[in-house]
């Protein structure tokens, strides 16, 4: 029986091509694909899926998420990789001036992410302070180069992780340190959502991946982890102080800050706008949706079970517009029962 193999080759235009063998001892010695972790080997399939779908869906993209590249490479040429990668990824991203073309291309994106792992689906990989929920695992490989995969039960949220990944993914722990939210600001303009929303999920996942980054290395030198303070609020006669990043996010929550919340209100009133939020979103917009219900009581924030409930009292007490806060199933689940209620406007 004849056999087939899979090649990978470099190109001019530093995109990577598929090439497909029937010959037996196939020539590799070109290059070859950096699977450093036996872990990782469950993401061959999407990548042969991804070469088929994006030659028909984008020009823009890459052919894969996963870099072609020597098995040993210098630390200042992973500095250069992830700069032309990060480059990459504004130039697409700028080059789409429709908001909904720039949510097609992270959606797009979020098809590119290989599966995580099941095993890697726990309460220790979640990524706190994002809008839904995600997921973060990391691994320091042999060669020195951190390798990380993700996953969400949002597609935005799984795309811009696998905007990060494609960034971070086979860098090197410095490299991977040395990159700032303010770095990714370009990928988050214009996007159709709570802009505000989209920073955090940047800032949060890339905080994540940091960190793991930081206690891999840590054990990797057999040094003692450096941890986060213990989540704690501390009540003085001042107000409160916050000690740890889920103590802060807390904060936020207990006090918003009240420009938004005025601003919110204001535009709610002005335009007669309910607003049906699913209570597990980010701290700090659960804080000023709070703080707003109390001028506003066309607020409601609940179990997605009676989101659509309350869209349908709001629509009958007179509200023109209805906003969603929560993933996409839910959102569906309100505009289907508010049709059936008769609000089909």
């Amino acid at each position: 029986m004849a056999s087939l193999a899979l090649s990978v080759t470099p190109t001019s235009t530093s995109s990577s091509s598929c090439v497909l063998s029937r010959n037996p001892t196939p020539n590799f010695k070109t290059t070859h694909l950096n699977f450093a972790s036996p872990r990782r080997i469950h993401a061959i399939n999407p990548l042969l899926r991804s070469f088929h779908s994006l030659q028909s869906s984008s020009q823009h993209l890459i052919a894969s998420p996963f870099s072609t590249s020597p098995a040993v490479t210098s630390s200042s040429s992973s500095s250069q990789t992830t700069e032309l990668v990060l480059q990459r990824l504004v130039k697409e991203f700028k080059s789409l001036t429709e908001p909904v073309d720039r949510l097609k291309w992270v959606l797009r994106y979020a098809t590119l992410l290989p599966p995580m792992p099941d095993s890697s689906r726990t309460e220790s990989n979640r990524v706190m302070g994002c809008t839904a929920r995600v997921w973060l695992d990391a691994e320091l490989g042999q060669d020195g180069k951190m390798r990380f995969w993700a996953d969400s039960d949002s597609d935005v949220s799984k795309g811009m992780c696998s905007c990060l990944i494609q960034l971070l993914d086979s860098a090197a722990p410095e490299q991977v340190m040395e990159l700032k939210t303010e770095d990714l600001v370009e990928l988050n303009v214009g996007l159709l959502g709570g802009e505000r929303s989209r920073v955090n999920t940047w800032h949060n996942v890339l905080v994540s991946m940091q960190k793991k980054t930081r206690r891999l290395v840590a054990e990797k030198e057999g040094k003692a982890p450096t941890f986060e303070p213990f989540p704690s609020l501390l009540l003085t006669s001042d107000g409160i102080e916050a000690k740890g990043s889920f103590a802060e996010a807390q904060a936020k929550y207990l006090f918003p800050e009240e420009s938004r919340v005025q601003e919110l209100v204001k535009v709610l009133k002005e335009k007669k706008i309910g607003v049906s939020a699913h209570f597990y979103m980010d701290p700090e917009v659960q804080g000023v949706l709070t703080a707003a219900q109390k001028h506003w009581p066309h607020i409601y924030i609940s179990d997605s079970l009676i989101m659509a409930d309350a869209a349908v009292k709001m629509a009958k007490a007179g509200c023109q517009y209805i906003t969603v806060l929560g993933v996409d199933f839910m959102s569906e689940n309100v505009r289907a029962i508010l049709d059936q209620a008769g609000f089909g406007e």
